[in-house]
Parts: structure tokens; C-alpha cells; sequence
């Protein structure tokens, strides 16, 4: 009986195999610590950065896998397809990521690796100098502002009033009805005058809607909710 092992490719060596899953675990790792410095909001997960680490070394090994025979590539493609992820994504951002470590584990795993090194460390001091000069970064600061309103009754005109008073502008984004219908919940987008604190918005919100909950949510669009 023939114990010999067979290397079935006959396109990647042992080093090759080395070299690629290293270089991939190295930048992937390093694609994760970029992320975790540059990260702000509050739902930083450790099994997602980790995650970035296997896909970078996951995606090596396909395209040494693959190589360069097409009838495997489609036998991939069909086997991986049949994959559906059910989590989901909070910020844009993390999408490029995902896609960044598969970009550096294909690169590992098709062999051009210097490549993959050039192109990792300058993507990454990229996205260090973005989130360190904050490049894009909208100067006008606006809150969400959620009233819960008696059902029946018509409060629009007093918190339009109230809006005028603590906010230099305001846009109603929707309206629905909650507890069975005993409730009326709006939204309002708003930017509130210099001067001028959320508290104060809330307090006078009240005093027009009967004591009625009234939220306000400042730096919404950095937080996820």
C-alpha cells in the first residue's frame, strides 16, 4: 500500500503555502489593530476584528486553492454560495474593511507579495490619517428629538412654536402611533440655537405636551442606536 502523499495542484510549494498563510496572518492582524485605533463608536466587537484576521487567511487559502484552474473556481463559487450571513453590518466602514482583508488574503494567496505588504501598510496609514484629521467630517452638529403626544390631539403647532424658539432649523422625519394607538410619536431632525441646551428643549417640549416623554438625542449620527 502507497502511503507517498501527492501534491494534486503541482502550482504552489509547501513555502508557498508558508509564505502566504504567514503574510496573511501578519497583514490581516494588522488590518485589525488599524481598526481597533481608528474606531469611535460604541459597538466595538472583539469576534469582529478577529473575524477580519480569518477572512484574510481564508481568502489565501481559496487562491491557492484555486490557483489557476477555472473548472475549481467555479466549483468554489457554487460550494460558497449556498453561505448566508444573517448579521448585520452597523457602519459603512466595516464593509470596507471585510473587503480590505480580502483583498490583502487574495493577493497573499495568488503570490504577489510584495503587493499585498505595499498595499496593506499604505491603506492603513490612509485610514490612520482619516480618522486622525477626522477628513470629511460635517461641522454642523444636529440632534433627533422624539415627543410622544395624547392621540386625538393636535400638538403641532405648539411644538412647531417651541422648535422656533430653541432651534435655528427643524424637519419633521415621521410619525406613528404607538401603544395601541393612545400615542402619537414624532421625530424631528433639529440644530439647536447657540445659547441654548437640550435640557431647556425638553422642559419646554413638556410644558406644551402634558408631560408627555419627550427625548433628544445629540451626536446621533456617530453613536449606534
Amino acid at each position: 500500500m502507497n502511503f507517498e502523499l501527492q501534491e494534486l495542484s503541482g502550482t504552489f510549494s509547501v513555502t508557498d503555502v508558508i509564505v502566504a498563510m504567514t503574510l496573511s496572518f501578519v497583514l490581516s492582524t494588522l488590518i485589525g489593530y488599524v481598526y481597533r485605533y481608528t474606531h469611535r463608536n460604541i459597538s466595538y466587537s472583539q469576534t469582529y476584528v478577529q473575524t477580519l484576521v480569518i477572512v484574510g487567511m481564508v481568502v489565501a487559502l481559496i487562491m491557492l486553492v484555486v490557483g489557476s484552474n477555472l473548472a475549481r473556481a467555479f466549483s468554489l463559487v457554487g460550494a460558497l454560495s449556498v453561505i448566508r450571513f444573517r448579521n448585520a453590518i452597523k457602519e459603512t466602514r466595516d464593509v470596507g474593511f471585510v473587503f480590505l482583508a480580502m483583498a490583502i488574503g487574495m493577493a497573499c494567496g495568488a503570490r504577489f507579495y510584495s503587493l499585498a505588504a505595499v498595499a496593506a501598510v499604505v491603506i492603513c496609514v490612509v485610514i490612520v490619517v482619516m480618522s486622525k484629521f477626522n477628513w470629511f467630517q460635517l461641522s454642523i452638529q444636529r440632534q433627533v428629538v422624539k415627543v410622544q403626544l395624547p392621540a386625538g390631539e393636535d400638538h403641532t403647532p405648539a411644538i412647531r412654536d417651541v422648535l422656533i424658539r430653541y432651534t435655528s432649523e427643524f424637519e419633521l422625519v415621521s410619525t406613528e402611533t404607538i401603544r395601541g394607538g393612545a400615542l402619537v410619536e414624532v421625530f424631528y431632525t433639529v440644530r439647536m440655537k447657540k445659547g441654548h441646551e437640550p435640557g431647556e428643549l425638553v422642559s419646554a417640549l413638556q410644558e406644551r405636551t402634558s408631560g408627555q416623554r419627550v427625548t433628544v438625542l445629540t451626536g446621533y449620527d456617530q453613536t449606534d442606536l
